[in-house]
């Protein structure tokens, strides 16, 4: 019935035609006013495009809520920021445009986005749903001052986990309540994100190849989770946070060492004035593979193709080198594009954020893209707190990822 009640939309492209596109945009304060400066630029180049852009709700978190609601009605946003993990969930809705044909043209350079980035835009092989909005991943940073005191020597590009370790140890000093690493322990995605990456360099993986079933139990499995359990409970050289925010403070005010983070973190030591460096994650026989969380610009299908042709112009538009220059560079995250790297405004943020550089180079080595499928969230939440019990004591790895896996299998069949 409501699709019967549904205005029909154009069925023959016209560019010329009046055309007034929806858009949601998971923005608020600095970011929705460059956005919205992007979105009145574009409408005046293009004057038969009209670019309704809104929020879209409270937060980013209540969009999906809205787009399953919005598909129910008939009444999507032609446009909308969407959180990666859920990129999945939404091809399977069916109501996505497929972009195949629009990255495959050069002028794109589809290439020029990250691994992860163009894996999390085609979720599971098939559709290219939308254009990467915000790209991320984890670095290591280190506190100078508490290395400085300790005598050790900084992290190095080709550090291993080995070196880790023993630098943790050293820093570590119970007198002055110092840490060499700090590891959140809360059972949230920030515990299990951060042992993705000595799963996939120990030649683990988090879901069987057809998607259906978890894999992190396995022998890389243990070997992951036993490493941090050796530095928590037998080193004791990890503070283990179990607010998600605690070890970040404690970092930038000198009692920790050593962290793995991204480029969200690098405003904060600044304001705190830490004195901080950054490089890649420590390897494993030379990988060195990082976990990226990318989020994007997916574009949806209303049955228009005038309206479809004007999304997918803008938000590959919005995504251009140039344009985000002056969106995700201008507010402090890293480029979208490897082209960006030599650009005067991405220099501009480097000065000003020590370390961006060197987190942007690392996008290389997000070779694979956290699982989007529906269950996610339910596996990420047994394996964080499964990781979280072994680092404070309880348990064994082996133990603990077989528990894991139970409840994880149950939130991939339940989707």
């Amino acid at each position: 019935m409501l699709s019967g009640c549904a205005t029909p939309g154009a069925t023959v492209l016209d560019v010329d035609a009046p055309v007034t596109i929806t858009m949601w945009s998971g923005q608020s304060d600095q970011a929705e006013k460059l956005l919205q400066r992007l979105v009145t630029e574009f409408e005046d180049e293009h004057p038969n495009v009209t670019i309704d852009m809104s929020a879209g709700s409270s937060s980013t978190e209540e969009l999906l809520q809205k787009l399953a609601a919005s598909f129910a009605g008939h009444d999507s946003p032609d446009v909308s920021y969407t959180f990666g993990s859920w990129a999945s969930q939404l091809e399977r809705s069916g109501r996505t445009l497929d972009l195949r044909d629009v990255v495959s043209d050069p002028e794109v350079r589809w290439d020029e986005f990250s691994p992860a980035a163009r894996a999390t835009a085609q979720p599971t092989g098939g559709k290219v749903i939308g254009f990467p909005a915000v790209v991320d991943n984890i670095s290591l940073l280190y506190n100078k001052t508490v290395f400085d005191r300790a005598g050790v020597a900084y992290p190095t590009a080709d550090w291993t986990w080995s070196d880790f370790r023993r630098a943790a140890k050293r820093l570590t000093d119970t007198d002055s309540h110092t840490y060499g690493y700090g590891y959140s322990v809360s059972g949230s995605e920030e515990t299990t994100w951060q042992l993705w990456p000595h799963l996939w360099q120990n030649g683990g993986a988090i879901l069987s190849e057809d998607g259906e079933r978890s894999a992190f139990d396995s022998e890389a499995g243990v070997r992951a989770v036993a490493f941090l359990r050796g530095m928590a409970v037998d080193d004791r050289s990890v503070y283990l946070d179990q607010t998600d925010t605690k070890a970040a403070q404690l970092f930038a005010s000198d009692r920790i060492g050593m962290i793995t983070s991204g480029p969200w973190q690098l405003s904060a030591l600044q304001t705190a004035k830490t004195s901080y460096g950054v490089v890649q994650l420590p390897g494993t026989d030379g990988d060195h593979q990082t976990v990226s969380g990318p989020d994007l610009w997916t574009v949806f299908d209303n049955e228009d193709v005038n309206r479809a042709h004007w999304a997918t112009e803008f938000t590959r538009w919005l995504t251009s080198a140039e344009q985000d220059e002056r969106f995700n560079v201008a507010v402090g995250n890293l480029p979208l594009r490897s082209s960006e790297t030599s650009s005067a405004a991405f220099r501009k943020q480097v000065a000003a954020l020590p370390g961006l550089d060197v987190m942007q180079a690392n996008s290389a080595n997000a070779r694979q893209a956290r699982p989007t499928v529906p269950g996610y969230n339910g596996l990420s939440e047994a394996v964080g707190n499964g990781v979280a019990r072994v680092l404070q004591g309880e348990g064994t790895p082996t133990e603990a990822l077989r528990q894991a896996t139970v409840a994880a299998d149950k939130a991939l069949r339940q989707g």
